[in-house]
């Protein structure tokens, strides 16, 4: 009884998930996420076509990841900005001034996630520090008698 259900809570979300990726304010990845759940439960088949899929395996190994390329980055806020825009707008147009306050807070939030996620690449979504190429930083890593190079490793082989 619990699998029938499944495969239709599954389907109807695989289908709401591809509308998502056509339709700005239709959010993809959860309704991806919900068809995996689902097909996971359900058809081992129907799961492994999802997550492999060309298109939509990437959109839920993404977020298994908690990574996104610069360009999904980059499309993704500014799909965001753009209708938390015209949905603010429309609110203040019509006396919903409360509303109209607060979906650019919650875009700001979400933006915020977004940025911080890492790359594909592995990297973070900021720039790696650079490394201190001073003259002094080259010559502290090489003094191999430095106070605090080896005096764990005696001290310890000693009381060991």
């Amino acid at each position: 009884m619990l699998r029938p259900l499944l495969l239709l809570v599954g389907c109807l979300s695989l289908a709401l998930g591809v509308l998502g990726v056509f339709l700005p304010l239709l959010p993809t990845t959860p309704f991806l996420l919900l068809s995996a759940f689902c097909f996971a439960r359900s058809s081992q088949r129907l799961h492994t076509y999802l997550v492999n899929h060309r298109v939509l395996g990437e959109y839920i190994n993404n977020y298994n990841n908690h990574t996104m390329t610069r360009a999904h980055k980059t499309r993704t806020i500014v799909l965001l900005w753009i209708s938390i825009a015209l949905s603010a707008g429309y609110l203040a147009w019509s006396g919903y001034t409360i509303p109209a306050l607060i979906l650019p807070l919650i875009a700001a939030g979400v933006t915020l996630h977004i940025a911080t996620l890492r790359r594909e690449d592995g990297r973070s979504g900021r720039p790696a520090p650079q490394p201190d190429t001073s003259p002094s930083a080259s010559a502290r890593d090489s003094a191999p008698d430095s106070p605090s190079a080896g005096t764990t490793d005696r001290g310890a082989a000693g009381t060991q």
